[in-house]
């Protein structure tokens, strides 16, 4: 009977499983015996993290389509602590590793709250954070909470075991650091950055010079494509306590950047993005085996602003020149008159001004400019000169700043005259250059002229007081205040950057300003003052723009908007785009606004005009009106308005300029800013009439 297995085949297999099975048994025993050791030590010197993969932000863009802020990748330093208590001396570590990063041009962060050199005492302006976090630590060392610097650097210098060898200064550095690593381990705030955005060569150098304790991360930082705007586009930083209540509503982690100000700050919620998360696996010398994410990042989505970067530099430019310009004459003239002890012939400088375009059509501002301006690549570094400097270079004078219209309010004026019934548009009031109505009381108000019989577009064209004094009289502050609003001055524009509301004359107004005194009355001469844009009327250039847009459209008022639109990170996804938004619709007859345009048309191209021999050539026609205000210092603030093409209004420009002396000394300003408006447009246009042919 044959055999189904023959011994030959059984031996064959039983000599392969003897062979598996010691080769089983050898690697089993490599494994466990002869490198279990290495691999034990491996495993329990692994250090495993979940960490915060941050989104990259998204990007800051013109309306048309112009890179103004972006990302670039960066190396940020992290303290490896478990490596870095480890060494003998780390205090000695730490001071090597602050030398190395300062001789290479980079800076540390240092969160302790005292001067850096002897005799110590806290920092003025502590922020609040700064403070808890100084509580925290002084609490958690026994420390009472009215403890001078002085006794928490000596309690420092024995609690971070620091050697009597090192200096006050060293000693110093030495408890920064250790206090900036130990304070986020008493409170919940955002993790310790040892250093940002540094240098390869601070690398470099920390590498060759043996230090340890260490850590090299990728991230992100902000990168500023124009040097343009800044006012506008504003900055990043770090969650305060006080925003981490906000963001962490929407899950925003402890160590975020958030937008400080400005549109960085308006957007942030569109700008920022989703963190991701990953498992980072290190040794115990802090160096990285494995990174595996567990929740990819999402990058934030992309911003088109409503302004024209081309259009801003121009008019930045302009108001810059002209306005140091100015200065240099007047510090010429000054010495003059100086040196020949003509005393009350010395003039105040120009402080500062403001220029804002805006689309008539849209309410969209194209241009949104103050003066002095500042650097955003180094605004870290300037801050604290920013802050100490008495021209005020970080308040936004374009948004906030608010002044007397002057005569650019007579407009405003006329349409409400007209509006109420109080004066039509032939009505005439004759001007012998004093209006005496209230002479008998002592007051009697002058004009800038004797202009005879006028009716309200020639009073608009000469800028006649003598004229809107009548009309004011005539209808009274009620009417002018209810026009006013209808016209959005007074009123905020609905712009998402901060701005201010500032005020049109009333009884009311002028009670709370000056509330317990006895200017706080209203007389006959506040109506008749507030007729011709003073009183105590106070608005900002961007309602001043939204106010020009409005009178060229024939009352159609636009709420202002910055943000045009915004697209998904890959830009393959429209998210947002902003449609026209009325505010206010002023319904009066066409006769009515034809007599007010007709008037701002005679400013710009009528002899006699006070804004003819800027415009009475200029292509397309301009209408215009320009303001001047007494501001309490030895030359006049000084304000212009103007719109064009007068025909069919595209743009409105208005200039405000602190110490201008005169309303027509801006003209040159807008001319300019209305030059690059028409010439880009009609580059524009002849560019797509060229493809239109080639199609």
């Amino acid at each position: 009977m044959r055999r189904l297995i023959s011994p030959g085949r059984l031996a064959v297999l039983g000599i392969i499983i003897a062979a598996l099975l010691a080769l089983y048994i050898t690697t089993l025993y490599r494994l466990q015996i002869v490198e279990g050791a290495e691999y034990y030590e491996q495993s329990t010197n692994s250090i495993v993290s979940t960490e915060t993969v941050v989104a990259a932000r998204g990007n800051i863009l013109d309306r048309y389509g112009r890179l103004l802020v972006s990302n670039r990748n960066c190396n940020n330093l992290l303290i490896n602590t478990t490596t870095l208590f480890e060494e003998d001396d780390p205090n000695a570590m730490i001071l090597k590793m602050c030398s190395i990063v300062t001789e290479n041009g980079d800076t540390y962060t240092d969160d302790l709250p005292i001067t850096t050199t002897a005799p110590f005492e806290y920092v003025e302006n502590m922020t609040s954070l700064q403070s808890t976090r100084l509580q925290a630590w002084l609490s958690a060392n026994g420390l009472d909470s009215d403890a001078t610097a002085v006794e928490v650097m000596a309690k420092m210098r024995t609690r971070y075991d620091i050697d009597s060898n090192y200096t006050a200064e060293e000693m110093r550095i030495i408890a920064g650091i250790r206090y900036s690593i130990n304070v986020r381990y008493l409170i919940n705030t955002s993790d310790y950055v040892y250093a940002e955005d540094v240098s390869i060569d601070t690398i470099t150098a920390l590498m060759e010079a043996d230090v340890t304790g260490f850590e090299v991360q990728v991230s992100y930082v902000r990168e500023y494509n124009t040097e343009y705007a800044a006012h506008i586009l504003g900055y990043t930083g770090l969650m305060t306590e006080e925003e981490y209540e906000t963001y962490s509503e929407l899950g925003y982690k402890l160590n975020a950047t958030v937008g400080k100000s400005g549109v960085e700050k308006a957007f942030e919620e569109l700008l920022h993005g989703t963190d991701g998360t990953a498992t980072v696996t290190r040794t115990s010398e802090g160096i990285v085996t494995s990174t595996v994410y567990t929740e990819e990042p999402e990058p934030g989505n992309h911003v088109y602003l409503t302004i024209d970067i081309e259009l801003q530099a121009v008019a930045e430019s302009a108001l810059a020149s002209y306005i140091e310009e100015t200065n240099a004459e007047r510090e010429a003239e000054n010495a003059a008159a100086e040196q020949a002890g003509k005393d009350d012939d010395i003039q105040d400088f120009i402080t500062g001004g403001a220029v804002v375009a805006i689309d008539v059509n849209t309410g969209e501002p194209l241009c949104i400019v103050s003066y002095p301006t500042y650097s955003l690549s180094t605004l870290m570094e300037d801050y604290s000169d920013l802050l100490a400097d008495s021209s005020s270079p970080l308040f936004n004078r374009a948004l906030s700043g608010t002044y007397a219209p002057g005569s650019t309010f007579k407009p405003l004026v006329a349409l409400a005259g007209l509006a109420s019934g109080g004066i039509s548009v032939g009505t005439e009031f004759t001007c012998t250059g004093i209006y005496d109505k209230y002479a008998d009381q002592g007051y009697s108000p002058s004009c800038t002229g004797s202009h005879g019989a006028l009716t309200v577009s020639k009073a608009l064209t000469y800028s006649c007081n003598v004229f809107f004094f009548s009309v004011g009289d005539t209808i009274g502050i009620s009417a002018i205040d209810e026009y006013a609003a209808l016209m959005g001055l007074g009123e905020t524009t609905g712009i998402e950057l901060d701005e201010a509301s500032g005020a049109v004359a009333s009884p009311d107004y002028k009670a709370q300003v000056y509330a317990g005194t006895t200017e706080a009355s209203w007389y006959a001469g506040d109506t008749l003052q507030t007729s011709i844009g003073q009183s105590v009327t106070g608005v900002t250039p961007i309602q001043m723009a939204r106010y020009a847009a409005a009178l060229a459209n024939s009352g159609t008022g636009y709420n202002c908007s910055i943000l045009k639109s915004v697209s998904s990170y890959d830009y393959s996804e429209s998210i947002y785009e902003r449609e026209p938004s009325v505010y206010s619709t002023v319904d009066v007859d066409d006769t009515i606004w034809n007599a007010i345009q007709e008037g701002m048309y005679g400013v710009a191209n009528e002899y006699g005009g006070t804004a003819y021999s800027a415009f009475h050539d200029f292509t397309p026609t301009v209408a215009a009106k320009t303001g001047t205000t007494q501001s309490g210092t030895s030359v006049n603030d000084a304000f212009f308005i103007c719109y064009a093409p007068y025909d069919d209004p595209e743009i409105a420009v208005v200039v405000a300029v602190e110490n201008g002396a005169y309303g027509a000394n801006l003209t040159t300003i807008a001319k300019e800013v209305l030059e690059y408006y028409f010439d880009f447009e009609q580059s524009t246009q002849q560019i797509e009439d060229e493809l239109t042919l080639l199609s």
